[in-house]
């Protein structure tokens, strides 16, 4: 654990290069303080992975893999922290954590009211956790260390805990790397268009990482609204491509698009996508709103929203009560499975209603067998079982964390909303009237802002591989393997 946990301390402080670049180019004075974050980041990587863990093997034991992945996603958040403090944009360390656990949880909510008056350094680093926290951290050891084995395979399922993820290649580090590979050519591509369209590199480089990692964090206070139309135009396609399966894209660029269309979630999230739009432009035009300026926000507003990008702009003048419940419902949906989107995610909740019209079925044919199908494929009930366990702690955690929101002075609508967008790892987009982008985080008490980034962390690691290391049975499991393991090799060296 401790090896793994200080080798993403090394790629993190690697990481501190680029905005330490750009701090340098734009002399905006922030070179001491990230230089000082990177090597305090860097000395202690290396202290974990060469003194604590110098002695410790790559093969992963039984149960380890959720430890070690919530204690990389414990250490790259606190440590990401640093700059804020250093460079002094955040006064106190709960502010500077929450916004930490926002960017590597791919969240965006942000404690930062005016974030145009952050250096162009700090806004670079805020979009680069996003970025690498987006496409997974236990990912991206799996893709350099090599030398996992089966405990690969391990911090694979870990990171994925709670969807059927496929992979791209049999052999897992190289579908990793494919995964990794086809989220860079698509930023890439983000940011050369939107600099075509005339944005700045900055403003195009962490929109981009924003956009592809579906976080959030934006750059002006006043959201997407600065970017002309006809960039708006492509950031609501790349929200769209965040939030579908990685391997639908890889058979975008691999141009096998007639098997797109065959596989069910891409087809539910498209159907999906069309009748929100449809009605959250009729809603908007019959409260008085044009007709154009409700079908161009319902576009935009329902992409953020499905993508769990949670991007934001002005509102239409006349806003609808229907829009606020569908924005609710489409928030704890989330995205697609195997997406950098949060939420339930979309192949859960058509195997619950899958499983829902079976039941109903067997009540009118008891003695026909029913069976849970997604692409002609049997889904076992040890996996449906897990899905409805997955919803019904989902669900409790909303519950907890609004009860607690609303104990710091939220009522009851915007706690429930901010407590749902958090977890779903949504963030700023609007809610309710009164939620969205006039919400300013950083009003909120300390302990609002510990019971969100505790909400951002669970969203984020899908729940079971937070419980399952706080659970006393994941101890217990863990210590009866060992000994075991202990007595098999005592008993084969007395032979």
């Amino acid at each position: 654990m401790s090896r793994l946990t200080g080798m993403m301390l090394v790629y993190l402080s690697a990481g501190m290069l680029l905005p330490l670049a750009v701090s340098i180019h734009c002399g905006d004075g922030m070179q001491f303080a990230l230089l000082v974050s990177g090597m305090l980041i860097l000395m202690l990587g290396l202290f974990l992975r060469n003194i604590l863990g110098g002695k410790t093997d790559y093969d992963l034991k039984e149960n380890e893999s959720y430890l070690i992945t919530l204690a990389v996603w414990l250490a790259v958040p606190l440590c990401g922290a640093l700059p804020y403090i250093f460079t002094g944009v955040l006064n106190s360390f709960t502010d500077a954590l929450f916004e930490s656990f926002s960017g590597f949880t791919t969240t965006g909510s942000s404690v930062v009211s005016l974030p145009e008056q952050l250096p162009e350094s700090l806004l670079t680093y805020r979009a680069l956790t996003q970025w690498v926290g987006g496409l997974g951290l236990m990912l991206f050891v799996v893709a350099i260390l090599r030398k996992l084995t089966q405990g690969a395979s391990r911090l694979y399922e870990a990171e994925f805990s709670g969807t059927q993820q496929r992979k791209l290649h049999p052999r897992l580090a190289r579908s990793v790397t494919r995964m990794w590979t086809i989220y860079v050519v698509i930023t890439f591509v983000m940011m050369v268009v939107m600099i075509l369209n005339g944005t700045s590199v900055v403003d195009a480089f962490c929109l981009s990482c924003s956009t592809v990692s579906t976080g959030g964090f934006v750059t002006h206070s006043s959201g997407l609204a600065i970017l002309p139309e006809r960039t708006l135009i492509w950031v609501v396609v790349f929200m769209f491509l965040s939030g579908v399966n990685v391997a639908f894209l890889y058979r975008i660029f691999t141009l096998k698009w007639h098997k797109l269309w065959r596989d069910e979630e891409l087809r539910t999230y498209v159907l999906l996508f069309v009748l929100a739009v449809a009605v959250c432009t009729t809603a908007f035009w019959t409260e008085g709103n044009g007709v154009e300026e409700s079908l161009r926000y319902s576009l935009f507003h329902i992409a953020s929203i499905m993508s769990t990008c949670g991007f934001y702009m002005p509102k239409p003048h006349h806003w609808s009560f229907l829009v606020s419940v569908l924005t609710f419902v489409l928030i704890v949906v989330g995205a697609s499975s195997g997406s950098t989107g949060g939420g339930v995610k979309l192949r859960r909740i058509m195997i619950i209603l899958k499983y829902i019209a079976n039941y109903f079925s067997r009540m009118v044919h008891p003695n026909v067998v029913f069976r849970v199908k997604v692409n002609g494929e049997v889904v076992e009930n040890e996996y449906i079982n897990k899905v409805f366990a997955f919803v019904f702690l989902y669900i409790m955690f909303i519950i907890g964390g609004a009860f607690v929101l609303t104990l710091c002075g939220c009522s009851i609508p915007d706690a429930v909303c901010m407590a749902a967008a958090n977890i779903s790892n949504l963030g700023p987009s609007s809610l309710i009237n009164s939620v969205g982008a006039n919400l300013d985080y950083s009003m909120l008490p300390n302990l609002a802002k510990w019971t969100l980034t505790l909400l951002m962390l669970a969203g984020r690691l899908e729940l079971f591989a937070l419980i399952a290391v706080f659970s006393p049975a994941y101890w217990t499991a863990n210590r009866r393997f060992r000994i075991r393991k202990v007595n098999k090799k005592t008993v084969v060296k007395n032979r």
